[in-house]
């Protein structure tokens, strides 16, 4: 998949995908899809989406994300989009709904069919909505797909409900409706090397600015090394209360993982499912204790994920 991060002019004929897909969650994935299936009847599959979120933009503040731009990159290509178009949200965000359609989709894009979910708004003020992206559609001959609401137990499946659940460590529901896994990639860094004194050496990540805080406390999650090896981690997110801890930060254990010192290195978290809240213990005894317990807990969860 090629990356543009500037509006050009595609020469083939193009299905597009059209949203911010924040998570490229269920029901994003069915848009995506159905733009990706037009390859068959020579269309080239092309998402348009935006380098920073509009609803940041509009607001002037940050909004956290379910996902990194690299996992959204990731997440897109193996859908089968091949050309993702990262738009400059402030350089559009003042063209009529009409000037979109003709200038951007038609004139750039060379759309030929379009595909939205049902939510979709574009336009100066967010005039356009899908009822005005059908009008402008008949106008110009452009075939449209509009996708109804996914569902999970009688909730619509949406970007906000998957980060309200990562934020209550409903992780597992929240990888069921991302139809992947919340986590991200980041360099492991020093620490005080009190998991080492303890028999449960760890690795410490620091969380990733603008993404979705989980809930604090401990996790089941799946770390994959540089080198692609993949092991059962014992995740703490959170401030350690009990080595009085200032800041939040991943640590993660890995009680399966005998090999040498990877400071430095990137690796890829992934929580896979919540076993308790963050909790102060009187000493670093009970602390051990409790990081064991929880280690066994983690890799049955682990193996049973990985059936």
């Amino acid at each position: 998949m090629q990356c543009f991060y500037e509006l050009f002019s595609e020469k083939q004929n193009t299905a597009v995908a059209l949203g911010f897909f924040d998570g490229v969650h269920k029901g994003h994935r069915s848009v995506i899809e159905l733009a990706c299936d037009q390859k068959h009847n020579g269309l080239l599959p092309v998402c348009l989406t935006f380098s920073q979120s509009p609803k940041s933009v509009i607001s002037n503040r940050e909004i956290p994300a379910v996902m990194t731009a690299e996992d959204k990159v990731r997440a897109l290509e193996s859908i089968g989009i091949e050309h993702t178009v990262f738009a400059d949200f402030k350089s559009i965000m003042n063209l009529s709904a009409q000037q979109f359609v003709s200038d951007i989709l038609i004139g750039r894009l060379n759309a030929k069919k379009l595909f939205c979910g049902f939510n979709y708004r574009f336009g100066k003020n967010a005039e356009g909505n899908t009822e005005t992206l059908r009008l402008l559609c008949e106008k110009y001959g452009i075939a449209l797909t509009v996708l109804p609401p996914a569902e999970d137990n009688g909730a619509v499946v949406s970007s906000t409900l998957i980060k309200q659940l990562i934020s209550n460590g409903e992780v597992r529901r929240a990888n069921r409706l991302l139809c992947g896994e919340f986590g991200f990639c980041a360099p492991v860094e020093h620490g005080k090397r009190l998991g080492r004194r303890l028999g449960t050496p760890t690795i410490n990540q620091p969380l990733i600015k603008n993404l979705v805080v989980p809930k604090f406390g401990v996790y089941c999650s799946k770390i994959t090394l540089a080198d692609k090896t993949e092991y059962c981690g014992v995740t703490n997110v959170g401030i350690k209360p009990t080595v009085g801890g200032t800041y939040p930060l991943c640590e993660t254990w890995m009680p399966e993982y005998t090999g040498r010192e990877i400071y430095g290195e990137k690796a890829d978290i992934r929580l896979l499912d919540f076993i308790r809240p963050e909790k102060k213990f009187e000493n670093l005894e009970q602390l051990k204790a409790e990081i064991i317990k929880n280690s066994v807990t983690a890799l049955e969860i682990y193996a049973e994920l990985k059936k």
